[in-house]
């Protein structure tokens, strides 16, 4: 819908999230953000907001896996950069990751970048079957956020339930699940599902990205209502669909264009 705001922000994830031995402070982040245009003023701001993107470490190398919309309107923007990194502290090599909630206005220049929201997933906790199930279904991939999501155990078992049941039947990417998140649905003041643990979105079904033309309509139409007969309350994507068991359970519009939202209400 609006790919300059997804480059602009993908960019400056990399810029930040990666650094040589050496390079991996306050002013370093700073001078990278300048170097991709951005004014002094505000890259010293957005060096400061980096959070887990940016972990105690000699060097590290980010890999965006996904970037989707958090929210996309006429003049602002928030897209979720979701992330795996490897990180080295002297000799120890480490695999993590994070997702970003990465806030954008749109100007006469173009989408330029205004905050940073990085995932705090909260410390893990001992898990339960369903929690383990989950972690250990291969046709599940979790990025680095999601997973430490569910090991933090603020996830509601009913998700957990329906990832387990479409993981019966496709293969799912899922991009966040409830940390990395923006707290209200975008530009209202109504609380999502995610950050409450109530929802999941995935970006990829059977190897196909949603937001591919090429991926078949069928194989989402079909995704969107087996997530419904899962237990989901609301079930969005690029498809509008009709009927449902519930009144809107299906929606469509700009910012699920290129994923598809399970949400389950309290």
């Amino acid at each position: 819908m609006e790919p300059a705001a997804k480059v602009a922000a993908v960019r400056l994830v990399e810029a930040f999230g990666t650094w040589p031995a050496g390079k991996g402070g306050v002013a370093d982040r700073a001078a990278r953000a300048r170097a991709l245009g951005i004014p002094a003023a505000r890259a010293a701001m957005l060096a400061t907001q980096t959070g887990s993107l940016t972990p105690p470490a000699d060097a590290a190398v980010v890999r965006v896996i996904d970037a989707q919309y958090g929210g996309i309107l006429s003049d602002s923007a928030s897209v979720l950069v979701v992330c795996s990194q490897t990180t080295r502290t002297g000799s120890t090599i480490s695999d993590g990751g994070t997702t970003v909630d990465v806030r954008l206005s749109r100007t006469s220049a173009g989408w330029e970048v205004t905050a940073l929201h990085p995932a705090r997933p909260g410390p893990a906790r001992p898990l339960d079957a369903t929690q383990r199930k989950v972690l250990a279904d291969a046709r599940i991939q979790l990025p680095p956020a999601a997973a430490a999501d569910v090991r933090s155990g603020l996830v509601h078992t009913e998700v957990l339930d329906a990832m387990l049941r479409l993981a019966g039947t496709y293969r799912m990417s899922v991009s966040v699940v409830r940390s990395g998140h923006p707290l209200d649905v975008f530009g209202t003041d109504r609380p999502s599902d995610h950050p409450l643990g109530r929802a999941f979105d995935v970006w990829r079904i059977d190897g196909h990205p949603v937001v591919d033309p090429a991926t078949s309509r069928a194989l989402i139409t079909a995704f969107m209502r087996a997530a419904a007969a899962a237990g989901a309350d609301n079930v969005g994507g690029p498809v509008q669909l009709s009927g449902g068991t519930v009144p809107n359970q299906f929606f469509s519009d700009p910012t699920h264009h290129d994923h598809v939202h399970i949400g389950f209400h309290a």
